[in-house]
């Protein structure tokens, strides 16, 4: 059956009908879709922190010139934080102590890092009411076990910053570190 011209346009016509009607619902989701970023992009933008906060989230310490037996002081969010360089002598006294029956046992290499077992890091903050131990600084009270007293209340820990008398009921607490190169830690 042969079609005439007048079927032949308004199936052409049909057609355009609705090539149009799918370009108004294209380019009316576009235009939804950019207006719904545009109004969520500062909402979630709003949350992500601030370059101050930002700044203080990472701490490099430079550890090449801290001798053995030598400990530094630095800052990690507004906190004290102690690097220490382990003697041999206190690196064999930790892991003898490692058995010993302690409020919270943890040993010397779960402190510290595979392959720098001589450098111990530890946030400067006693664990019983937030006070700064002593110890660190050159000629500071080491306590009874040769690594950190605390002043406040009399919390002992050793070389390894593992309480052994007082009342902090954990150990220093070790934050998240790694080594960036052989002499820099990256704390944070």
């Amino acid at each position: 059956m042969a079609s005439t011209g007048a079927e032949s346009t308004a199936v052409h016509t049909e057609e355009e009908g609705v090539r149009r009607r799918d370009w108004i619902h294209i380019a009316a989701l576009s235009t939804a879709g950019v207006g719904g970023v545009s109004l969520l992009y500062p909402l979630v933008t709003q949350m992500a922190p601030s370059a101050d906060v930002l700044a203080e989230s990472t701490t490099d310490v430079d550890v090449s010139a801290i001798q053995p037996g030598q400990a530094i002081k630095a800052v990690f969010r507004k906190q004290p934080l102690f690097v220490k360089r382990l003697t041999p002598e206190e690196i064999a006294e930790a892991k003898a102590d490692d058995t010993t029956d302690m409020r919270d046992p943890e040993t010397l290499a779960e402190r510290t890092k595979e392959g720098h077992q001589d450098i111990l890091v530890t946030m400067g903050v006693c664990t019983h009411l937030g006070c700064v131990p002593l110890g660190a600084a050159e000629g500071e009270n080491k306590g009874e076990y040769g690594g950190y007293f605390c002043p406040c209340h009399g919390s002992h820990y050793d070389t390894a910053g593992r309480i052994r008398k007082g009342p902090a009921p954990t150990n220093l607490e070790v934050p998240e570190y790694e080594f960036t190169s052989e002499t820099t830690i990256r704390v944070g």
